[in-house]
């Protein structure tokens, strides 16, 4: 592939931990992971989101950021790299979940780091269906994920689809995946890395018809 930096997000359980290892292996790049499990503050937000969110949100927001300076400080040009997470979209969480002050004090934070955070040449947007969410996360089993609330979902899913409607900063691919497996279909993922190879510029839409 021409495109050395990829990302690919999404909402929760929607498969981007998945692709991002299958296309680092294509591309024999660099994998960046985000830190999930290793925040102290998530399994006490999920349980408490009021009470917990500054903390969660706070920690993730500068893990995020010392992965990125990383990132800055090795030859980026020189090694491919493929990520599961956009740095600007910390904001998204950020805004479900925490209050005005907090949001507030939080922006002061996210301002001063964000321009400091390289731009991919690609960004992967994985889409589904909440019921394909549900059962993936419930599939995969992540104690911490035992109390996530729905309707927290839902609310998580149309901010990430207002987030890449204006998104304009790099290349944008937007991918429903509620009807194909390109984890354990070969075909499936055979015509989904076509389309990752063909995404230059502005941004696409890829809606895979079902199989009968």
């Amino acid at each position: 592939m021409d495109h050395r930096y990829i990302v690919v997000e999404g909402p929760i359980g929607v498969g981007k931990s998945s692709l991002t290892h299958i296309l680092s292996e294509r591309m024999t790049a660099r994998r960046v992971m985000e830190v999930v499990e290793e925040n102290p503050f998530l399994a006490s937000f999920y349980g408490d989101r009021a009470k917990y969110a500054f903390q969660t949100q706070m920690f993730f927001l500068l893990s995020r950021y010392k992965q990125q300076q990383e990132l800055f400080q090795q030859d980026l040009f020189r090694t491919n790299t493929v990520s599961d997470y956009l740095f600007a979209k910390d904001r998204i969480f950020a805004c479900l979940t925490l209050d005005n002050n907090e949001l507030s004090l939080y922006d002061r934070v996210f301002e001063a780091l964000g321009t400091r955070v390289m731009k991919p040449d690609l960004v992967i947007y994985l889409q589904a269906r909440m019921d394909v969410l549900v059962q993936r996360i419930k599939r995969r089993g992540r104690e911490f994920e035992r109390k996530f609330d729905i309707a927290y979902l839902e609310q998580l899913c149309r901010s990430y689809n207002e987030f890449f409607f204006h998104y304009n900063e790099t290349p944008l691919l937007v991918v429903n995946t509620s009807d194909i497996d390109f984890v354990n279909d070969e075909e499936d993922l055979a015509n989904l890395l076509n389309v990752v190879r063909k995404t230059r510029a502005g941004t696409q839409h890829y809606i895979p018809v079902k199989r009968g």
